[in-house]
């Protein structure tokens, strides 16, 4: 038995299965992964119903509860009453609710665990409606008036609800429609004119250090100075216009234990009843949540709303990456292997290459903030930008800086690939090009470029894999919580290499570990990685396509 088994093994069928068997795990694992990603990120879109009981737990006065079940956990009796609570010891094991009561302003928490025991009177009704508010969280409770201006409005019945919930809906929409283009003229029109009076303040300090402020110059400057303040106040004046009118409208909405609270419907970003919802209704809401997430700027400490810049930063920051990473790995790998002399020198510097895939990411945000951000930076504000000093413009943390940081993190990896694919080209490919009287850059640019470029393409996938996901260095050299604007967006010059910027890896750092609720941020946690996975997928299957194509084109060759 044991001569045959020796005899099975050398064939290397035990190393096969062996292999096969770890593939199989490993791609249980990444499917197991991005299913528990999936379905923990995604259900939290979808409204859940909203639940009506008394707490009369023992020790406790007896409470109205009003809010969302989440999550059911059974806890021993023992446990419970070590905490303090008077149950019954007989019973081994209590069961308990943790409840999404919103209602912040009021209660000052979002979660609560309750004992399933002590509630009673559990309903679902109609009435109740979830108010999802710029600030505060959500809202669950039933309205009880509409208030326009400063009085209740008399068209509405009190005993109609449904009226009432229709009249709602019509004068929040209205409120949304003026609160979009309040925010439109604050984030383009007057963001533009103060973008433009700081750089006239800028344009007339650099005049003054250079000696070349003349009574003329200072007079056009003051026209000009002038003419964006009356813009200024321009728009200021149409603010105030609609600001006027969704100032003062509010609803009345009646909470648990019978306390009313009036919100202002410009604080509302959102209301539903998700007790009296179609499954058509829930689709439309859960299909909103989303497309906010995807679209829309975070708000409550990255607890509520949407990730919108993080993406928008995470992807410039990999494009622009990419921009340096290539050219710089490519030349390398070509000097390396088609110029340099191969001895001890060029396997030094392929160890040293090799070596600086290892080292830790930490140390390149560290090389990167002094380097970079301290030395380039500090020289180009002083050269460029001396008239904004002591502010600093390049001298401090941005995204150019964390571009070239994660370059130089996965410059080894296009290195590598580069040259591996470089070794895989016949040396009749080459001679062929210089016998036919080309030099050997027209060789190298012509000819082994274009046919090398699927090797490139698979370190750039590499690189784009590794630096897409890496937030230790982005700490020191740009990523910040919340960036006031986008990188890149309408205002002169607008690209703005000079701005932090947000990123999806540190906002599931942030969101997961340094919010102060916890319950709240759990869900967002596991929907930001789902999307940065996501945009990582997509980025790389828009390499790998191009990388197809390329390898397409070369398949005679096989390279």
């Amino acid at each position: 038995m044991r001569r045959k088994f020796n005899k099975w093994s050398r064939t290397g069928t035990p190393w096969i299965w062996l292999n096969a068997g770890a593939v199989a795990i490993s791609i249980i694992m990444v499917l197991g992964l991005l299913g528990v990603l999936t379905v923990n990120g995604l259900r939290h879109f979808w409204p859940n119903e909203v639940s009506q009981g008394s707490y009369l737990a023992p020790g406790f006065e007896p409470t109205e509860l009003i809010g969302e079940v989440i999550r059911t956990e059974w806890v021993a009796a023992e446990v419970l009453i070590a905490s303090g609570l008077s149950l019954d010891p007989g019973q081994e094991l209590y069961r308990r609710d943790l409840w999404k009561l919103g209602n912040r302003d009021l209660n000052g928490i979002d979660f609560a665990w309750v004992l399933s025991d002590f509630v009673v009177e559990v309903s679902t009704p109609e009435r109740v409606a979830a108010f999802e508010r710029k600030q505060g969280g959500v809202f669950y409770g039933a309205i009880s008036s509409l208030i326009l201006g400063e009085d209740i409005d008399p068209s509405i019945a009190p005993f109609d609800d449904q009226s009432l919930w229709t009249q709602f809906q019509l004068r929040l929409n209205e409120v949304r429609n003026l609160d979009k283009q309040i925010r439109s003229i604050q984030s383009e029109q007057l963001a533009r004119a103060t973008s433009d009076l700081e750089r006239l303040r800028l344009r007339e300090r650099a005049a003054m250090l250079d000696g070349e402020l003349s009574p003329t110059l200072t007079q056009q400057f003051s026209a000009q100075r002038l003419e964006i303040q009356v813009e200024l106040a321009s728009l200021q004046h149409q603010l105030n216009q609609l600001y006027a009118q969704i100032e003062g409208d509010s609803v009345l909405v009646r909470a648990s234990n019978d306390v009313e609270v009036l919100i202002p419907l410009a604080e509302i970003v959102r209301a539903y009843q998700p007790n009296n919802l179609s499954l058509t209704g829930k689709l439309s809401v859960y299909s909103q949540r989303l497309w906010e997430f995807l679209t829309t700027q975070p708000r409550e400490g990255n607890t509520e709303g949407g990730v919108s810049p993080a993406i928008f930063g995470t992807v410039v920051m990999v494009l622009l990456m990419s921009l340096f990473v290539t050219p710089f790995g490519v030349i390398a790998a070509v000097y390396l292997r088609e110029y340099a002399k191969q001895g001890m020198t060029t396997r030094i510097i392929r160890v040293a290459v090799n070596n600086l895939a290892g080292v830790p990411s930490i140390v390149y945000g560290v090389f990167g903030l002094g380097f970079f951000v301290y030395l380039i930076g500090g020289e180009i504000d002083q050269l460029f930008y001396a008239e904004a000093l002591p502010a600093p413009t390049f001298g401090t943390p941005g995204l150019l800086w964390a571009a070239l940081t994660l370059a130089l993190l996965t410059v080894p990896v296009v290195i590598v690939a580069t040259e591996e694919g470089l070794m895989r080209i016949p040396r009749s490919v080459r001679e062929g090009s210089l016998a036919l009287g080309a030099t050997k850059f027209e060789t190298i640019w012509r000819i082994v470029l274009p046919m090398v470029s699927p090797a490139m393409m698979t370190g750039l996938i590499l690189a784009i894999a590794r630096a897409a996901g890496e937030v230790a260095p982005l700490m020191l050299v740009g990523v910040v919580k919340l960036a006031p604007s986008l990188p890149v967006n309408g205002i002169y010059p607008y690209v703005h290499l000079d701005q932090q910027f947000m990123h999806l890896g540190f906002h599931i750092y942030d969101v997961g570990f340094q919010s102060p609720n916890i319950e709240a941020a759990r869900p967002l946690v596991f929907a930001t990685a789902l999307l940065l996975v996501s945009v990582i997928a997509i980025l790389n299957l828009t390499a790998a396509v191009l990388r197809d194509r390329l390898r397409e084109t070369y398949r005679s060759l096989d390279v």
